[in-house]
């Protein structure tokens, strides 16, 4: 059994790694942390936890953690890299659900998140955890960067294209919308029910945190530089993404062959057949992202439509997968439950 710690609990990404790591076979939760809540029951505050979690909220600052083999952290950005030093010393390794360690240049990561990083030196150090790109290196990482939920969405309906060298990568569009609870448990003007509900609209066009960590990303498979226009939009649902992704092909390539082929053995892609239209609800509480290609009218646009639940395979859930990876479990493990319909 592998002793595992949360840090920040109280959230959205943090209830839904509880739901997801109190049905993991080898895992025992030994600390669940929050300064506002010390002393009170998980289950009180989540009771759709009652008889899965017995745990109470305990003190960040009490040393619990240092008992723990694997720290998940559940936290707004800025507060991982102020832990990550002193727990890797005493062995314990990390996994960081914000954005502390998923840029690799500093300059570029205090730039978009307005504060100065606590351990540059760790940045370098850090494994990005997409599966579907970074197995072997995860396997063997002390510290793990999980991607955001953009970022997952639209890499990996990027990613077989890329690979392929069949399209401008100069001529990425990535139109993606996403629930409110990508916003996080919080009180927010913009995320209230008056405010969010029978609405819809555009935000961070002018530049959103997630632009530089999907572009160094595809990057990295292109080997060379990309460019992309990425434009997110807030829907009036609780969970999803939908990325519509839009490339100009160069080479005439069978795109369901491209994809079927690069997914074939990944247990949480799903390639949909020809024609078909993935849509949010199909992945609501499951750890997968499911696509579907298209190129309307037999022109030279490629169309690929990537959706999943923004809290489970673009957070929690990709975050055990990574854990399962990391501790030689399964990478399935835990992550095998339907999606939840309607």
């Amino acid at each position: 059994m592998i002793k595992v710690g949360i840090v920040g609990g109280t959230g959205y990404t943090g209830v839904e790694l509880l739901r997801i790591l109190s049905r993991h076979p080898d895992v025992q939760l030994q600390a669940i942390t929050s300064r506002k809540e010390i002393g009170l029951p998980v289950a009180e505050m989540f009771p759709s936890l009652r008889h899965h979690v017995d745990l109470c909220f305990s003190d960040p600052e009490s040393g619990v953690l240092d008992n723990c083999e694997a720290v998940f952290f559940a936290t707004p950005n800025g507060v991982a890299m102020q832990q990550a030093g002193a727990l890797l010393k005493v062995g314990v390794r990390i996994i960081d659900l914000a954005a502390d360690f998923r840029i690799r240049d500093v300059t570029v990561w205090e730039k978009w998140y307005g504060m100065p990083h606590a351990c540059p030196e760790l940045v370098a150090e850090a494994v990005y955890g997409l599966p579907e790109v970074n197995r072997e290196r995860i396997r063997g990482a002390r510290i793990l960067a999980n991607p955001g939920c953009y970022p997952t969405a639209v890499q990996l309906g990027f990613l077989p294209l890329i690979e392929s060298g069949a399209i401008d990568l100069q001529s990425l569009v990535a139109d993606a919308k996403s629930g409110v609870s990508g916003a996080g448990r919080k009180a927010e003007t913009h995320i209230l029910f008056s405010e969010a509900a029978d609405n819809f609209k555009a935000y961070g066009v002018g530049g959103h945190r997630h632009l530089p960590e999907i572009v160094q990303g595809l990057e990295r498979v292109a080997k060379k530089s990309v460019g992309l226009t990425f434009v997110p939009h807030l829907v009036p649902m609780i969970r999803g993404i939908h990325a519509t992704l839009y490339v100009r092909m160069l080479d005439s390539i069978d795109l369901q062959q491209v994809y079927s082929d690069r997914y074939a053995d990944e247990p949480f892609v799903d390639v949909l057949p020809a024609g078909s239209h993935p849509d949010t609800r199909s992945v609501r509480g499951a750890n997968v992202c499911r696509i579907a290609v298209h190129a309307p009218d037999g022109g030279r646009t490629a169309v690929v439509l990537s959706v999943i639940d923004n809290l489970v395979k673009g957070a929690a859930g990709q975050a055990v997968q990574n854990f399962n990876l990391m501790f030689g479990f399964p990478e399935t493990t835990a992550l095998e439950a339907a999606a939840l319909l309607p």
